[in-house]
């Protein structure tokens, strides 16, 4: 899937996640990113403004997938089409069905953070292309993001046997509400979460779900092809332990 880089070229990849917590009581957890250029960065998150004003919003208006009524159904169809008709995004998610399944205790020295990190892992690892380096984004959560953060670059750093942190240069922290390419992500991943726990009763969300299945060609709830460069998903399913 990395047939979209050249040599050297940065990318700058905004991570979210849906129902990522052991405990939550939900079954379907989602990992997801969107990714473009570097250098496009600035004029993409101009455009999603320029959207928000445009349907009576502030600039600094965040959108959100929990936010999403039939009222701003429009606003968030017109960000869905934005992202189709824009070369420059991508996006990739990591749908884990049912939580319930995991056994952690059944493989050594692992619990719930371990496999975390290891998801994350194969959910970037057909993003990453070792000629081009890459700046991670992930929206602060909790109190513990600091040791997650440095835990998830070293283990991206040492799966692509980057030592020198030449390929994945930055994996950092940042707020939402200020960066608008993790919004949307965010609105990405709830579509992704929401068709996977068979949801209804949101028009707005439905109308969401239709338009990325429609747009993408694909379900939502199943694995795409691994070269597939826009809507690219891995359905993750637990290993069967006697």
């Amino acid at each position: 899937m990395a047939s979209h880089t050249s040599a050297e070229q940065t990318f700058n990849i905004y991570c979210d996640e849906s129902c990522h917590l052991e405990h939550d009581q939900q079954q379907a957890m989602v990992l997801g990113a969107v990714w473009c250029p570097l250098e496009q960065t600035r004029g993409l998150s101009e455009d999603l403004r320029q959207i928000k004003t445009r349907h009576g919003l502030r600039r600094d208006f965040e959108i959100k997938w929990t936010k999403v009524s039939k009222g701003k159904g429009d606003f968030y169809l017109e960000l869905v089409a934005y992202f189709f008709k824009t070369d420059a995004l991508h996006f990739r998610a990591l749908i884990v069905p049912d939580k319930g399944k995991l056994v952690h205790r059944a493989f050594p020295g692992q619990d719930h953070d371990l496999w975390y990190y290891k998801m994350y892992f194969d959910m970037l690892k057909v993003i990453l292309n070792p000629h081009a380096k890459y700046r991670i984004y992930l929206d602060i959560k909790d109190t513990r993001g600091a040791a997650k953060v440095r835990k998830l670059h070293d283990v991206l750093c040492n799966n692509q046997y980057d030592f020198s942190r030449s390929i994945i240069c930055r994996v950092q922290q940042v707020r939402s509400h200020e960066v608008e390419l993790l919004q949307l992500a965010d609105l990405m991943i709830g579509a992704v979460a929401y068709a996977n726990r068979g949801l209804s009763g949101n028009r707005g969300k439905e109308q969401i779900v239709e338009d990325m299945r429609r747009r993408s060609g694909y379900t939502l709830i199943g694995t795409t092809l691994l070269k597939e460069d826009k809507v690219n998903l891995f359905r993750w399913h637990a290993q069967e332990v006697e």
